[in-house]
């Protein structure tokens, strides 16, 4: 593949005042860290405010649950800007990602490592906050997080290895910090979050296939082919499954299975979304999946509300 035509940096006129230039670069770090799309936040939250609420019987720590949302939205960041680093060279071919500040080379590449050093510092700061299980968790999930847009140029599920690395490692990591141990509940949320991930990014790689097809990308979505919906069906049931076993594990009733049944209701809609696998539909697929997150949690708020 022959290497991207260097687009020029846009320069500010020199007399342009010092204020516009810091905001302009402001905006375009902002946009490298994906601030102006919540929703990658919001579905990494998520799975995080299960296991703090489930670990903490319905009452986090909130010295502990500050620590995590701070944390997510940190380490979300974070993992943007070193997705982006190491995509620099191949979003300029993809429609969707074309227009990035790295791939449009508004932003340097040492700008970007810098900007990410800083965040994994913040993100470290926070974590040291917590106790000495959680920091070695941490450090495990950084190095999985840093190794996934590296990792997913020869593996050919990369989605999967999305919610290993990324998607779901909050969850052992809030049980650590609130319980210091890791108990079955804990993994059986680990496999929902690992899976939902799963879910969520193959229908997002939906969108992307046919440039991924020419460019040479990896992804869940072209290994699937046209079982993409049958075997996204079959994921989402095995997180429906493994949510349904951590409830029964923790003796829930019906509120937890309301919000597990109104998980498996979008779920049923996003596959009527992406019946016709149009990029529109596979997007608001995506996106209806931050509601997926919020049923779950609050099944399990209402549970200790009202069944305790």
């Amino acid at each position: 593949m022959a290497a991207v035509t260097e687009v020029p940096q846009t320069i500010e006129p020199a007399e342009a005042p010092l204020s516009h230039r810091l905001a302009r670069r402001a905006s375009e770090y902002a946009r490298l860290m994906r601030l102006d799309k919540p929703v990658g936040t919001w579905l990494l939250l998520w799975p995080a405010l299960w296991a703090l609420w489930v670990a903490g019987q319905g009452r986090p720590e909130p010295r502990v649950l500050i620590v995590f949302v701070l944390g997510v939205v940190v380490m979300r960041a974070a993992g943007c800007v070193i997705n982006d680093f190491a995509d620099r060279d191949l979003d300029p071919y993809v429609r969707r990602t074309r227009d990035r500040p790295l791939a449009a080379r508004r932003v340097a590449p040492s700008e970007a490592l810098a900007l990410f050093a800083v965040l994994i510092a913040c993100a470290f700061f926070l974590v040291t906050r917590l106790n000495a299980l959680t920091v070695k968790l941490a450090v495990i999930g950084a190095l999985l997080t840093i190794s996934y847009p590296f990792v997913k140029r020869v593996f050919p599920m990369p989605q999967l290895y999305l919610g290993i690395s990324f998607g779901g490692w909050s969850v052992p990591m809030a049980f650590a910090a609130q319980t210091s141990v890791l108990p079955r509940v804990c993994w059986l949320l680990y496999i929902a979050a690992v899976i939902w991930a799963a879910v969520y990014d193959t229908i997002y790689a939906m969108i992307d296939r046919e440039d991924d097809l020419r460019i040479g990308v990896k992804s869940s979505a072209i290994l699937f082919a046209d079982m993409d919906r049958f075997l996204i069906g079959a994921m989402q049931l095995m997180m429906l499954g493994a949510l349904l076993l951590a409830g029964r594990s923790m003796h829930y009733g019906r509120w937890y299975q309301g919000g597990v049944l109104a998980a498996a209701v979008l779920f049923i809609w996003q596959q009527w979304l992406i019946r016709k696998r149009e990029p529109a539909g596979c997007l608001r697929a995506f996106l209806n999946n931050q509601y997926v997150g919020l049923a779950v949690f609050v099944g399990i708020l209402l549970e200790y509300t009202y069944a305790t």
